[in-house]
């Protein structure tokens, strides 16, 4: 099964590396982005800037360190994999963009990888690479998912995700859980509405996601106070802990509720995120 981890994953520009350490300090995990949020011009500073940084005294954690790189077949793939070959200590994770099918994670070994489900056939063939050996998690991507669908914006203008989306974090969770293996849940762009952030992000725990990207150092407080249990959740939780430990049947009652396996589970989780 997978492992339990924190909940706020947040992105650095890889050609940024003034603020790898303010990252750091602010988030659970930093994933520094080689990808997205560098321009093709400036990809070469950004793998000498992330080495430079590695070999300094201010390295970050590679063990909280995630490395989203270029995605198989781009013109920096290679070059990114060198860069990975170079970096000092070890525990660093990367974050594959675009993945489609096993045969574009053939192409990393020995290096635990987040698969980033972002395209219609990554979508159809997400159950073939959770179930993937080199595979630690999965996360999503609802605008590069629109892309490839020939789509506009992934949200209405109230804010909701449109249908392909809903079914792509659905089912991108899904696979994550039944393969054992973490599931990451997309970005939130709109950097000031904190409230909707919020929002979803509590929706994200409750479905079971174990960690939502950021892309902004004032999004992480607002997810981790979501994933973090009220203390009248825990009181709960511990209340039907305690109360199974005293049960002699498959189901009973806690405060006037029916408790069976299913809600002691839930119990469980709760207590797992304190």
């Amino acid at each position: 099964m997978a492992t339990t981890v924190k909940p706020a994953w947040l992105f650095v520009p890889g050609d940024r590396n003034d603020r790898y350490t303010k990252a750091a300090e602010r988030s659970d995990v930093v994933i520094v982005d080689l990808e997205d949020a560098v321009s093709p011009a400036h990809k070469a500073d950004a793998r000498k800037a992330f080495l430079e940084f590695q070999n300094s005294d201010e390295a970050l954690d590679p063990t909280k360190t995630v490395v989203r790189i270029n995605p198989v077949g781009s013109e920096w793939f290679h070059s990114d994999l060198k860069l990975l070959s170079e970096l000092p200590g070890s525990g660093y994770s990367v974050m594959l963009p675009k993945v489609e099918d096993t045969e574009a994670l053939e192409h990393i070994r020995g290096l635990k990888v987040y698969a980033l489900i972002e395209t219609v056939k990554g979508v159809v063939n997400v159950d073939t690479i959770a179930a993937h050996e080199g595979v630690t998690g999965l996360m999503w991507g609802a605008e590069d998912l629109f892309a490839s669908l020939g789509g506009g914006h992934s949200r209405t203008a109230a804010g909701d995700y449109r249908a392909p989306a809903v079914y792509t974090r659905a089912r991108v969770l899904m696979a994550a859980k039944a393969h054992g293996k973490l599931a990451i849940d997309s970005v939130w762009t709109d950097i000031d509405n904190l409230d909707d952030l919020g929002v979803e992000a509590d929706d994200a725990v409750n479905c079971g996601f174990d960690a939502k990207a950021l892309i902004h150092p004032k999004h992480v407080e607002v997810v981790r106070d979501a994933f973090r249990p009220s203390g009248e959740q825990l009181e709960w939780a511990r209340g039907v802990i305690q109360a199974a430990s005293n049960a002699d049947a498959g189901a009973w009652t806690y405060q006037g509720q029916m408790i069976d396996e299913p809600l002691l589970q839930q119990a469980r989780n709760i207590l797992a995120r304190a």
